[in-house]
C-alpha cells in the first residue's frame, strides 16, 4: 500500500505512514452487501377510532337483527359497513412501512400505486423522538430523520411501538457507517 501523502510504500496491515504519519486507507472490498436491521410500521393504535366505529356499526347491525327481524336487510347492511370500515382501517395500517438498512432509510407508502424515498444514512442530520401524552400511555411516539442534503427532505415515522429503539438503530447504524 502507498502512502497518499509522501509516496512511502508502507507494510501491508499499516494504519499510519512510517516517514510521514499519515493515516493509511485500506480499501475497502466492493463486496459488501447491504442489509436490513429493522422495519417498522405504524402501530393498529393508531386506526383505533376505526376500530371502534367498525365495532360499534357491527353492534347496531346485530341489534337491528335481534329486535326487528323485519329490518333483516338493513342489520347486515349496517353489519356489512362495519366489516368494511375494519377492513380500511387494515388495509391503512400495511400501506406504510419504513426500513433501516446498513446503508440507508426507505420509506415506502403504498398498495396498488406506491411511493418509495430513500435517505442515506450518512445524509442524516438529527433524529427526533416525541411522544405525545396518550402515545406514552400506550407506548407508542413520532421520529423525525432529518437530512443534511435538503433542507425539506425529512421522513416522519408516526405512532411507530419503540420509538427510542427505533432511533438507537438508527444512530448505531449511522455512526457504523461513517466510520
Amino acid at each position: 500500500m502507498r502512502c497518499p501523502q509522501c509516496g512511502l510504500e508502507a507494510q501491508q496491515g499499516a494504519a499510519f505512514c512510517s516517514r510521514c504519519g499519515a493515516r493509511l486507507f485500506a480499501p475497502r472490498p466492493d463486496a459488501v452487501r447491504e442489509y436490513m436491521l429493522a422495519r417498522v410500521r405504524p402501530s393498529l393504535w393508531y386506526y383505533a377510532n376505526l376500530f371502534v366505529a367498525g365495532a360499534i356499526a357491527i353492534g347496531a347491525g346485530g341489534r337491528l337483527l335481534y329486535a326487528n327481524h323485519d329490518l333483516w336487510r338493513l342489520g347486515f347492511a349496517v353489519m356489512a359497513v362495519g366489516v368494511l370500515i375494519i377492513g380500511a382501517a387494515v388495509l391503512s395500517a400495511r400501506r406504510v412501512s419504513w426500513s433501516v438498512t446498513s446503508d440507508r432509510i426507505i420509506e415506502r407508502r403504498g398498495l396498488l400505486s406506491s411511493r418509495r424515498r430513500e435517505m442515506e444514512l450518512a445524509d442524516i442530520r438529527s433524529v427526533e423522538v416525541a411522544k405525545r401524552f396518550l402515545q406514552r400511555i400506550v407506548g407508542l411516539g413520532d421520529v423525525t430523520i432529518a437530512s443534511a442534503a435538503s433542507a425539506d427532505s425529512v421522513i416522519r415515522l408516526n405512532d411507530i411501538s419503540d420509538p427510542d429503539g427505533f432511533a438507537e438503530t438508527v444512530r448505531k447504524a449511522r455512526l457504523k457507517r461513517l466510520a
